[in-house]
């Protein structure tokens, strides 16, 4: 992680991330313990309000447990008098911000379905423009393909990979 990352995850305020909110979500309330259904219309508000909060909890979290790993990484002392010491603090800092990169990445694609939600084009697969299911964003909001063509993607890029390696 560069500097100048670690010093966007410190000027993150969860606090602020609410008031991104559009006026639609702001008037619509969702019943306690809701959950989409399949019966209703396929995105309809209320599962959008849903999947929005869903996201931007999500997106609270990871930048909390950011700032924690900010605040304990500026805490550590890297003057670890033995030589194994010092590796092993090395490693396991390398590991915390390789996992704080990869949320980092994460919170960019929650970003994008949050704003996806807010156009009202979530939940609809970025290359047939199918319906991604509820089933599927519930264990995955960040998706952007159904089931179907995610597969045929992954099938296409190891296919690809496979060709590079034949002619190196």
């Amino acid at each position: 992680m560069t500097k100048k990352e670690s010093a966007n995850i410190e000027t993150i305020d969860p606090a602020n991330q609410n008031r991104d909110t559009k006026s639609w979500t702001n008037n619509i309330k969702l019943p306690p313990k809701y959950l989409p259904k399949q019966k209703e219309e396929y995105m309809c508000d209320k599962q959008l309000k849903y999947f929005y909060e869903k996201l931007l909890t999500w997106k609270n979290e990871l930048i909390q447990e950011s700032n924690v790993t900010v605040e304990h990484l500026k805490e550590k002392n890297m003057q670890e008098p033995d030589n194994a010491d010092r590796a092993t603090f090395e490693t396991d800092t390398n590991i915390e911000l390789r996992t704080r990169e990869r949320y980092l990445k994460l919170i960019t694609k929650i970003n994008q379905a949050i704003s996806r939600i807010e156009n009202k084009t979530y939940g609809y697969c970025e290359k047939t423009g199918e319906e991604i299911g509820i089933k599927r964003l519930m264990a995955r909001p960040i998706a952007i393909y159904t089931v179907e063509a995610q597969e045929k993607r992954e099938r296409s890029e190891r296919l690809m990979e496979e060709e590079t390696e034949v002619t190196e």
